[in-house]
């Protein structure tokens, strides 16, 4: 984990996740107006070796940790993408739920976005390439790198897609959008 930076008290501060069972992106960030800063991006990571309930128990554990330590008052989270393997999709959709379960004890809200809603959100276009979803995160949180591993870097995005979506609510209310909370 890397170093708390003291978020400004009239942001808001946004947890966003990518869910997984091996790794589990996570990225808080501060939004204030159009402003979006990173406070903190990284990954939960899980031993293959090990059984899949002690996995979750520690993605559950971890995220409750993050939660304390940067007080967020929003979460979001990627909505499940079901590929060719369902066998995985199963585990992740476990792990899903974990991270849901976390983040609801905590009190938190919980956004849900699908992976186009994310690459929309971010780059303008619902099918862009995660390489340009990486560079807009970058520029968006005006970093010097994209954030590593891919994981961490689309959670970030998550983050970024939620901030830019409740701006836009709040600012066009009959606009439309509909914010998924559960």
């Amino acid at each position: 984990m890397s170093a708390i930076q003291q978020p400004d008290p009239t942001s808001r501060i946004i947890l966003g996740i990518d869910p997984g069972v091996a790794i589990v992106g996570y990225a808080v960030v501060e939004a204030q107006g159009d402003a979006l800063r990173m406070i903190a991006c990284d990954v939960i990571r899980t031993p293959a070796g090990l059984p899949l309930a002690p996995r979750l128990q520690q993605i559950y554990h971890q995220l409750g940790e993050l939660v304390s330590s940067y007080r967020p008052q929003e979460a979001a989270i990627e909505e499940l993408f079901f590929g060719k393997n369902v066998s995985s999709a199963i585990a992740v959709g476990q792990a899903r739920g974990v991270t849901m379960l976390a983040l609801a004890n905590s009190g938190l809200s919980i956004a849900e976005y699908t992976p186009n809603e994310v690459k929309l959100a971010v780059t303008g276009y619902g099918a862009a390439k995660k390489e340009q979803v990486g560079e807009m995160v970058r520029l968006l949180l005006h970093l010097t790198a994209i954030p590593r591993p891919d994981d961490a870097a689309d959670a970030a995005a998550i983050a970024i897609c939620h901030a830019h979506t409740v701006r836009y609510a709040q600012e066009e209310p009959n606009n439309g959008v509909v914010r998924r909370k559960r």
